[in-house]
């Protein structure tokens, strides 16, 4: 199957393909057509000549624009879903439910900017400004750099597109190589509706192609979800536009005391091994308490060794394959690293291909990469404490800062959490690995900078301005 960009509002063949392979069994899955620079340069220039164009739509019909395309998402939800299993390896179910969480952020983008208002501010607040008052107006931004990421090759790529639409500025997507189609589905949604044409590029291309959607000053912000190196090497290339970057994280969990095992397991499995672990919050670290320890790891253990397994388009599967070969390379090369220092293996089992199986590793030291860096793979390092104090120190001794898990059933040690971790949210009595779209979401450290989730998105693709009144000018 061929998989065209779509270049200012239209789909066309350009001058070369690449073969896309699946990450389960290496089939070719489609022949993806490539941009060159001169195609992105196309794309840009039609963003910049569109968005006076897309500033000047009404609420009413940016609204529907978005409205439309969560209607055509729904219609096509099992072919989308089945084009994420498969050029992704993300399990069915997971899947399944990315594109719900897709219709659900364009929705969620059309009613936003309903309310999206301003605010009369007085300013007769000395004698020499009498008569006089201001009126906050958000307007766009301009055209909009997006770059998504494989991992939720849908809905990450709609976090940028739906508020982008929703408050009148022009995108130009780039998704990642390896996850293009569902990318390529969205371009035919937004195209049948009353979107400006030329106003949305899907632009599938290498790095140094792509280069002009970062250093471009006609494009006015970039967001880019993807890797720390790659995120802020961007940051700095990208001149004097608006940037928002939502980069990784080595998501930690804390069990005190008073933890409910039976709860909290369940919900760690899934967090821990669900697509593989290849979720910016997936747990990664888990801190239990030492009158709990023993309990919880074999609970956790046992919970463990009934993930299912094996082929994504299974539905009962939860572990699936890694995105490529050479993710599943590093992890192999990240826990030899770990155990040649001391670290035991609670749980594993052999690599098959690009899978990597449930792990779960003790006395791993703070510094190995399994621990202090992303692994992104169904791996998970658990660790005893003695004093809620000093759990959330370790917990917060990472670079990282995206979200956290607390199970407590104590007010006074959710709050401390709260106060003292250095984090983008706590989740409290849950995982970490939780998020619903129109949350603020991002992180601080290395894990981020800006915050997505539709709301705060469209302030992030808008500008505040003021009109201030002088109801005395004709006195004066």
């Amino acid at each position: 199957m061929d998989q065209l960009p779509y270049i200012a509002g239209k789909f066309r063949k350009t001058n070369n393909f690449v073969s896309l392979k699946a990450p389960w069994d290496d089939s070719e899955v489609a022949k993806v057509w490539q941009c060159d620079k001169a195609d992105v340069e196309e794309a840009i220039a039609a963003a910049a000549a569109t968005a006076k164009t897309c500033r000047k739509l009404s609420t009413y019909d940016r609204a529907e624009v978005c409205r439309n395309v969560a209607r055509g998402l729904q219609a096509i939800h099992e072919e989308l879903s089945q084009i994420v299993c498969v050029e992704s390896g993300k399990p069915i179910a997971d899947a399944r439910g990315e594109v719900d969480r897709a219709i659900f952020t364009f929705e969620t983008a059309a009613s936003e900017v309903e309310r999206l208002g301003g605010e009369m501010m007085p300013l007769d607040l000395k004698p020499y400004s009498l008569g006089r008052f201001g009126i906050t107006k958000r307007f766009p931004v301009g055209p909009v750099s997006a770059i998504s990421p494989f991992n939720f090759p849908i809905n990450l790529a709609v976090h940028k597109v739906a508020p982008a639409l929703a408050v009148g500025c022009p995108v130009v997507l780039k998704p990642a190589p390896q996850t293009p189609g569902a990318c390529s589905k969205l371009a035919e949604i937004i195209d049948k509706t009353a979107w400006p044409k030329g106003a949305f590029s899907v632009v599938p291309c290498d790095p140094d192609v792509a280069d002009a959607l970062v250093t471009d000053d006609r494009m006015k912000l970039l967001s880019f979800t993807g890797s720390p190196a790659v995120g802020w090497e961007l940051k700095k290339r990208a001149g004097k536009k608006k940037v928002v970057l939502e980069l990784g994280s080595n998501a930690a969990v804390i069990l005190d005391e008073s933890a409910d095992l039976d709860f909290a397991i369940p919900r760690l499995v899934y967090g821990s091994y669900s697509y593989s672990g290849q979720k910016c919050i997936s747990v990664q670290r888990i801190y239990a308490h030492e009158k709990i320890y023993d309990t919880f790891v074999k609970k956790f253990i046992e919970a463990s060794r009934k993930a299912k397994v094996g082929d994504p388009r299974d539905p009962e599967v939860l572990v699936g394959p890694l995105v490529n070969k050479a993710a599943a390379d590093r992890v192999e090369t990240w826990l030899k690293e770990a155990t040649d220092r001391g670290a035991e293996i609670l749980l594993g089992g052999p690599r098959k291909g690009n899978v990597i199986p449930p792990t779960i590793l003790a006395k791993v030291p703070a510094d190995a990469r399994i621990s202090c860096q992303e692994v992104f793979a169904p791996v998970v390092a658990v660790e005893p404490f003695s004093d809620f104090s000093d759990a959330l120190r370790r917990v917060d001794n990472s670079s990282f800062g995206l979200q956290a898990g607390v199970f407590t059933e104590s007010i006074d040690r959710a709050l401390e959490a709260f106060d003292e971790l250095e984090m983008g949210a706590i989740i409290l009595n849950d995982m970490p690995a939780y998020r619903l779209d129109p949350m603020p979401y991002g992180g601080v450290k290395d894990s981020g900078f800006g915050r997505e989730g539709l709301r705060s998105s469209m302030e992030e693709m808008t500008e505040l301005r003021m009109l201030v009144v002088n109801r005395l000018h004709h006195s004066t």
